[in-house]
């Protein structure tokens, strides 16, 4: 018995095997992997005009409504296409390809999704889009035209005839192949039940349209042509009736009707938390439908909602609060009085001292900043000083002997001079802070013991200076934490204040780069620098998000940068490339790769910044 299962096992392992690669229109043998040139993509993808914080990312197969042959329905293949697509964060590339007989074509195709994703924009109509940004590539880069010219005759070689078609899919058929041989020349596809034969060298519209999730960020309505086949619009005998309600019982099925779906069964069950993927392809299978109003239990599962502490517990505000406002990408305008920030010191703070696993290092970077602390400047031809005036004794001999003798100053004296600079340092507290670096320290410790190390070195310096700290919950609640003001001075209750910080929320970094600039700009010093300590990208729970939140905090650096100050990132994010030269430019930031190694790089990166 064992054996014949399992030579029954292995005659359909074989089976399947064979129906599948004679079913397939793959070609396996000149498959080329995203993962050996995910890196030279995105450099080619931002050199031609892909925004800097969109990254290339791999992206699984998607759901196609396609007119399948025979093989293929038996093998059960081809429901599910790779296809490429470009949304505010990334370009989205299949993870491998495979589509032409030919490595090297396929590895070429790779690089033309990369270059038609820089030229790309919102999607309002796939194929006019397409057509249009095919044409600013080829007018962009005339060397390229060859290139388009061998993948183009070379997926149209792989194409079904028309001849082989409906008439509706050959007429869909027939305009489509015009739009690849001519870019531009073709207005109008005709509709069609079944989604055309995919075009490997077309970009899709985002996977994720229509999820509310996600909804915010772009406008529904930019996408008013999705390719045919993937919207289905089709007539069906349909059948309304009232939900039956019970207390429930034993379902008693035979599991031959499991199989199939052809009649309304009506089962007292809630509905499920997600949608069931295959619905488009069950409703296309059902010959009736039979619609009824049921009881969705959404909030059903559990739900997770961070909430502000009680006030009595929480941190202690300052003030009213304030109104800021906020960069909108798709409006392209700056929205006055969006965020509302309030700041805070901590409650029940009390004074601490230096720790003592700090006090070391401390007083070593004290002895390095020492003879930085102001500098010296000899004043010459003083009438009283510590020293003779070697030049002005010189003069006045001189002058004495022709009869020119003119009171003058003999004595030279040291003076004090301040250093003209003032400098915020900002730092994340979101609650990312809260990850574990190693088993004895998280992020939130580092960034303690930066900010200590660094009020230390400041201190002795003698340079005007200020420490916040901020998160947020949504525009409506952006909490800005004052551990010390310009005008305060450094000590315990300094120390006690940034040893009593603890992870917040989230990092609505454009609202406190915002506030810490107002703060700055107030300072009457020649330099001012705001430096940002930060752990990741900027986020939140509603819309700021994404290129969102990317787009608004680039603008509050550009706001600083123009009111003369000097912005800065000290991340210890290992993917800040991707996004924090287009935020803060390319020699605006820097990347502590051990975070460890934080609370000592941050004062000597404070001394190459202000160096003159």
């Amino acid at each position: 018995m064992a054996f014949t299962l399992e030579l029954e096992e292995w005659v359909g392992s074989v089976w399947h095997r064979f129906i599948t690669r004679r079913a397939s229109a793959d070609f396996p043998e000149a498959r080329v992997e995203l993962s050996d040139r995910q890196r030279s993509l995105q450099v080619l993808f931002h050199a031609t005009g892909g925004a800097r914080h969109q990254g290339v990312e791999a992206v699984s197969d998607r759901d196609l409504l396609l007119r399948r042959n025979l093989l293929q329905q038996i093998a059960g293949t081809c429901k599910q296409t790779p296809l490429a697509w470009c949304d505010a964060d990334n370009l989205r590339l299949p993870a491998s390809l495979a589509v032409f007989p030919d490595a090297g074509l396929n590895e070429e195709l790779y690089r033309w999704l990369a270059l038609l994703a820089a030229q790309s924009g919102p999607m309002k109509h796939w194929g006019r889009d397409n057509q249009r940004w095919t044409q600013v590539v080829l007018r962009r880069y005339p060397a390229l035209r060859p290139r388009y010219r061998r993948l183009m005759e070379a997926h149209l070689s792989l194409r079904p005839d028309p001849a082989e078609l409906n008439p509706d899919e050959a007429l869909l058929e027939r305009a489509l192949c015009q739009a690849l041989r001519d870019p531009g020349s073709v207005e109008h596809f005709p509709r069609s039940e079944r989604a055309a034969w995919p075009l490997p060298l077309w970009l899709y519209p985002p996977r994720h349209l229509g999820n509310p999730q996600t909804g915010n960020l772009e406008e529904s309505e930019q996408y008013l042509a999705t390719p045919p086949g993937e919207q289905q619009g089709g007539r069906k005998r349909a059948e309304r009736i009232d939900e039956t309600t019970r207390d429930g019982g034993l379902l008693i099925v035979r599991l031959e009707n499991l199989f199939s779906w052809t009649e309304h069964v009506d089962l007292d069950r809630w509905s499920d938390d997600s949608e069931d993927p295959n619905a488009a392809r069950v409703a296309e299978d059902l010959d009736q439908l039979t619609l009824s109003r049921t009881r969705l239990r959404k909030g059903g599962g559990l739900k997770l909602h961070l909430d502000l502490p009680p006030a009595d517990v929480d941190d202690v505000p300052l003030g009213e609060g304030i109104r800021l406002p906020e960069w909108d990408y798709r409006k392209h305008r700056l929205q006055d009085d969006f965020v509302s920030l309030q700041t805070f010191i901590p409650r029940d703070c009390e004074l601490q001292p230096l720790p003592s696993c700090l006090r070391t290092p401390a007083q070593r970077l004290r002895r390095q900043f020492e003879h930085l602390r102001n500098d010296r400047q000899w004043l010459r031809q003083q009438t009283q000083g510590s020293e003779l005036d070697l030049q002005a004794w010189l003069d006045f001999h001189v002058e004495r002997q022709h009869g020119q003798c003119s009171e003058r100053g003999l004595f030279i004296e040291q003076r004090q001079t301040r250093r003209d600079l003032a400098c915020l340092l900002l730092a994340d507290l979101s609650m990312s802070t809260d990850a574990h670096l190693n088993d004895e320290h998280r992020v939130i410790d580092v960034i303690r013991d930066s900010l200590l190390l660094f009020g230390e070195t400041l201190s002795v310096l003698g340079d005007d200076f200020a420490l916040y700290g901020f998160s947020s919950l949504r525009r409506h609640h952006v909490r800005m934490h004052e551990l010390k003001a310009f005008n305060q001075r450094y000590d315990d209750h300094t120390r006690g204040r940034i040893q009593a910080l603890k992870p917040g929320y989230y990092t609505r970094m454009g609202a406190a780069i915002r506030q810490a600039t107002q703060r700055l700009a107030g300072c009457k010093r020649r330099r001012k620098l705001l430096l940002l300590l930060s752990d990741g990208k900027p986020n939140d729970l509603d819309l700021y998000e994404g290129r969102y939140g990317v787009e608004d905090t680039r603008q509050a650096v550009l706001e600083a940068r123009r009111q003369g100050l000097t912005p800065f990132c000290i991340t210890i994010d290992r993917e800040a490339g991707d996004y924090l030269p287009y935020m803060f430019g390319g020699n605006g930031y820097t990347l502590i790769r051990q975070p460890e190694q934080l609370p000592l790089r941050l004062p000597q990166l404070y001394r190459q910044l202000t160096q003159d």
